[in-house]
């Protein structure tokens, strides 16, 4: 694994610096890894595309944990996500050491692929990281598009329910069938792209997970202005609002702003995975 971060300009590396000293002031961890667009690349399908950087900003981090840790994953994520905010914006998998040494032995290919390009921040040396098997990629090519086509076909079952409720004039579980759509693709995505998808129902975490694999993906819920925020914050709040909340309100308008952002979510979906099966499958070949 690399420990380097010459790759990068320096005011970068200071802030990697900065955010790792307060991850480790925070939960003490084993060991902090950096992966996704600032770390190395060797597949340009795994951390794709090289523009977006200047654009998102944020750093994607694997935070590992040391055996006993009684904080939950949950917790400890939204500690480091909290206290890093007002330095610079970071996204953050949780794991303890012994979850991550059993994916690696089982050559699992997102933990893989951190072992082989990620850099290597700070390690505690407390517990070594396993050697990491090589993944079968026709394996993962299958079951990239098999996972991909589940997700989907529910998103998409939840989308056409949103339309059918638009014409009721059934705004507020549009707006939860429209969060349900965003969740299920994202989700279909995530496993696309890394065969990994954390246990989370929160829409801006998925968004930011799979932001890095496209710009196109990125620029659909930008959030750079207040119309824009507050679009998508209606969208987020549909999970549990919009059923729940009497305070909860969006418009015709509104709801059928988000009802065109899904379609367009759905269709840069499956073309940017369909993509990615194209190129997992020439990787295959060509071992």
């Amino acid at each position: 694994m690399n420990t380097s971060l010459a790759h990068l300009p320096a005011n970068r590396q200071q802030q990697l610096r900065m955010i790792t000293r307060i991850i480790r002031q925070a939960i003490c961890p084993e060991k902090i890894i950096l992966f996704g667009m600032y770390s190395y690349r060797g597949d340009p399908g795994f951390f794709l595309d090289p523009y977006l950087p200047d654009l998102l900003g944020t750093y994607d981090l694997l935070v590992i944990t040391r055996p006993g840790e009684r904080r939950s994953d949950y917790e400890l994520q939204d500690i480091i996500e909290n206290r890093c905010r007002e330095t610079v914006p970071v996204t953050v998998f949780i794991h303890d050491i012994d979850y991550i040494n059993h994916r690696l032995m089982e050559g699992h290919y997102f933990f893989y692929m951190v072992a082989l390009e990620a850099t290597l921040l700070y390690d505690a040396g407390f517990t070594p990281l396993a050697a990491a098997s090589p993944p079968d990629l026709l394996q993962v090519r299958q079951t990239a598009q098999q996972d991909f086509e589940r997700w989907k076909r529910q998103a998409g079952a939840f989308f056409r329910s949103a339309l059918f409720n638009l014409e009721q004039q059934e705004y507020k579980i549009v707006a939860f069938l429209l969060h349900q759509a965003a969740e299920h693709i994202y989700s279909g995505i995530l496993l696309a792209f890394t065969g990994y998808k954390p246990s989370t129902h929160n829409l801006d975490k998925l968004r930011r997970y799979t932001n890095r694999f496209s710009i196109e993906l990125a620029l659909l819920f930008p959030r750079d202005n207040s119309e824009e925020d507050r679009l998508f914050r209606l969208l987020l709040q549909g999970y549990v609002d919009a059923r729940y909340k009497d305070t909860y309100h969006i418009s015709e308008k509104e709801a059928g702003l988000l009802v065109d952002r899904i379609d367009k979510l759905l269709s840069v979906a499956e073309r940017v995975c369909r993509n990615r099966f194209i190129s997992l499958e020439r990787m295959a070949s060509s071992v």
